[in-house]
C-alpha cells in the first residue's frame, strides 16, 4: 500500500510537471524522442547498439489523447526515466510528409506509411524486436501494439513487459497486467 501511494504522489507531481514542448508540426516532442532520418533499420541497429528497444509512436496535430499521455502518462518519472533508459523512440506525424523507410525498404510519406500500417488512432505505439525480417512492415513485425491512450500502469505494465520480452512467455500482457498491478498496489 506504501508503494501504491508513493507512486499516486509521484502521479500528482508529475502532472504538474512541465509536459513535453510542441514542435513546428504540433507535436509533443519529449527529450527522449529521438530525431532521426526514420529509416527504421537503422533505427533498429542504432537501438540494439544502445541495448534499447526500438519504439515507433504515430501521433497528429491537436490529438487529445496524445495530450493526455505527454501531460498525464509520459511525464511520471517513473515511465520518464524507463522510456530514456530502455526504449529509442521514433516519432511519426500521422499527417507529415517527412519520407520514412520501412523494414521492407519501401519508401513513403509519414502519412502514406500510417496508412500502409493500418494507423487509424493516435498515439498508436509499435514495439519492434531486436531482430526484423527485411520483408516485413513495422505492424507485422512488431510484439505489441498499444493503440490510443492509457493510464499510468497499464503504459509502464507494457513497457517492461515488452522490455522482459513477455510476448515470448505463456503469459499473456492481460495477466502480466492484473499480476503486476496487484503487485504495486500492496
Amino acid at each position: 500500500m506504501k508503494r501504491f501511494l508513493a507512486f499516486l504522489a509521484a502521479c500528482m507531481i508529475a502532472t504538474s510537471l512541465h509536459a513535453a514542448e510542441l514542435g513546428d508540426d504540433g507535436l509533443h516532442k519529449a527529450d527522449w524522442m529521438r530525431d532521426t532520418f526514420k529509416d527504421l533499420g537503422e533505427d533498429l541497429a542504432e537501438a540494439n547498439a544502445e541495448g534499447k528497444r526500438l519504439m515507433v509512436i504515430i501521433e497528429q496535430r491537436g490529438c487529445i489523447y496524445c495530450r493526455k499521455m505527454h501531460e498525464e502518462v509520459f511525464v511520471v518519472p517513473e515511465i520518464a526515466q524507463y522510456i530514456e533508459d530502455k526504449y529509442f523512440v521514433v516519432q511519426i506525424n500521422m499527417f507529415g510528409d517527412v519520407e520514412v523507410t520501412d523494414f521492407d525498404g519501401t519508401v513513403l510519406p509519414e502519412k502514406d506509411m500510417a496508412k500502409r500500417w493500418g494507423a487509424l488512432f493516435t498515439p498508436n505505439i509499435y514495439f519492434l524486436p531486436q531482430e526484423v525480417e527485411r520483408s516485413q512492415t513495422v505492424p507485422q513485425a512488431a510484439v505489441a501494439n498499444m493503440p490510443g491512450a492509457f493510464g499510468h500502469w497499464t503504459t509502464l505494465n507494457m513497457l517492461s513487459w515488452v522490455v522482459e520480452e513477455g510476448y515470448k512467455s505463456d503469459e499473456p500482457f492481460q495477466k502480466y497486467h492484473a499480476r503486476k498491478f496487484a503487485e504495486q498496489s500492496q
